[in-house]
């Protein structure tokens, strides 16, 4: 035809005016399938087990092809139309349009409505509805495995199988005393709540002395003892022998004085010293308070004697060498008591002030610096003769693995349980109104105690001071 105005050939056939419109890209369509329900079992998983070369169920494989009474879809060009069956494929086997008429004035289709679902289809060629949730009405819901359980909306952390809802189950039945001491154990060991004591805590003359005036002392008897066994041996005079040996005794005398009463002096001291009200304590105040106990966020449990709710606990085997007998440690001198296996734990505690009423939290958890001053008492005393008297001792030594052959033995136990009434010294923080009881930056010194003879001692830490509660009725809190 030859015209002077543009015109091209449609695929239908009729001839149109105007330029051929340029094909536009179309955006990719996203789409997803619905993945089957497997209940477990990989050869229902479609795709996933043609990855691991597992053969496929063939009665519930998925198959690809045109879908069996669906209606077609309609489109209006020009008033041209067409249909047909719908074709599935991997990528987009669910996607359909639906456009509307074309207006009257242009000549370009335009949608008056789109709409894209993924999914599989139903026999009417509508998709299929789900729900990810539980909802009401005739929904159909798809799981692809068991619901796991729901975890208890309190918040805390528990141990052991859950039921279904979420708790606890409660098992019955003897409960196994050996898996218990050792979840203890172990519990006290690897948590970061308790604060694990080692003997360099406990109070000793000998570390507690400066070592630099120790050996001074020991360096000037030796050069008197020399210069008085000259001079004796020289002049035939024994005086300047007789007074460093007289010395010498003193201070030995001295020495053994507060290595055998340096902890009753310590204590005194502790008792003496006046306690303070919380209420009018200022911030970073050095104070000694004296209230009952409260357990905090974590509990212990003594070691021998499992007693509950504690926040302090320890427990000491003795062992007593004879000239034969085995050392319980590589320091353990002939004739002795040694220490031969200790436990001592402390965590965070609430104290009640006797004076003010106010409760403060003590900050003896987390790893930090404690001196402790709580009495033990003599649980059990073990011989050759009685060793197999006590089957929970026996089980106690062999959940730590210590022998129980013929030695002398002597164990001790000491606790500050809830309701114990403790003193306490350590600076007082306030912090968002909360009252606590830190460590304070520098060590406590106890001065010299001249009318007792008892040398100076540092207390580093929080101090704690607590009676036999063996013998002492607890406050029920």
């Amino acid at each position: 035809m030859g015209s002077r105005f543009p015109s091209h050939q449609l695929s239908n056939g009729l001839y149109v005016s105007g330029r051929p419109e340029q094909p536009k890209e179309k955006p990719p369509t996203m789409s997803s399938v619905a993945m089957p329900y497997t209940g477990g079992d990989i050869k229902k998983s479609g795709e996933l087990g043609k990855m691991f070369d597992i053969p496929m169920d063939g009665s519930k494989s998925r198959k690809s092809g045109p879908i069996n009474n669906a209606p077609s879809r309609t489109g209006s060009f020009a008033g041209a139309s067409h249909s047909g069956p719908i074709m599935q494929n991997a990528a987009a086997r669910s996607v359909y349009i639906t456009s509307g008429n074309v207006s009257a004035g242009g000549m370009s289709a335009s949608a008056s409505m789109k709409k894209t679902n993924s999914g599989p289809l139903n026999k009417h060629g509508e998709p299929v509805k789900k729900s990810s949730g539980p909802q009401s009405g005739g929904v159909t819901r798809q799981n692809s495995g068991p619901i796991p359980p729901v975890l208890p909306t309190t918040g805390l952390i528990t141990s052991g199988p859950l039921n279904s809802s979420g708790a606890p189950r409660k098992v019955s039945g003897p409960l196994d005393s050996t898996g218990s001491m050792k979840s203890h154990a172990s519990f006290a060991v690897h948590n970061p709540a308790v604060t694990n004591l080692s003997l360099d805590d406990e109070f000793s003359f000998r570390k507690n002395f400066p070592k630099p005036i120790l050996w001074s002392v020991i360096l000037i008897f030796v050069m008197g003892f020399i210069a008085g066994g000259f001079i004796l041996g020289a002049v035939r005079n024994a005086i300047l022998l007789i007074v460093v040996v007289v010395l010498f005794a003193a201070v030995s005398a001295l020495f053994t004085w507060n290595s055998c009463f340096g902890r009753k002096a310590i204590v005194g001291f502790i008792s003496r010293y006046p306690d303070a009200e919380l209420r009018t304590a200022k911030n970073g105040q050095f104070v000694k308070v004296s209230g009952v106990v409260t357990c905090g966020n974590v509990p212990l449990e003594s070691s021998f004697q499992k007693v509950p709710r504690c926040v302090y606990t320890s427990t000491s085997l003795y062992e007593y060498r004879g000239w034969d007998s085995k050392a319980a440690n590589p320091k353990h001198r002939r004739f002795t008591w040694g220490l031969r296996s200790a436990e001592r734990h402390v965590v965070d505690f609430y104290i009640s002030d006797f004076q003010s009423g106010l409760r403060a939290l003590v900050k003896t958890g987390y790893g930090a610096r404690v001196t402790p001053y709580v009495d033990d008492s003599i649980v059990i005393d073990v011989n050759p003769a009685n060793k197999d008297m006590s089957p929970e001792f026996l089980r106690w030594l062999g959940e730590r693995k210590l022998s129980s052959d013929d030695r002398i033995m002597q164990l001790k136990e000491g606790y500050i349980k809830e309701g114990s009434t403790v003193s306490v010294m350590g600076v007082v923080q306030r912090n968002d109104n909360v009252l606590m009881i830190v460590p304070p930056p520098e060590p406590l010194t106890t001065g010299c105690q001249w009318g007792k003879c008892i040398f100076p001692a540092s207390l580093e830490g929080i101090v704690l001071r607590c009676e036999d509660t063996s013998k002492i009725d607890v406050i029920p809190v």
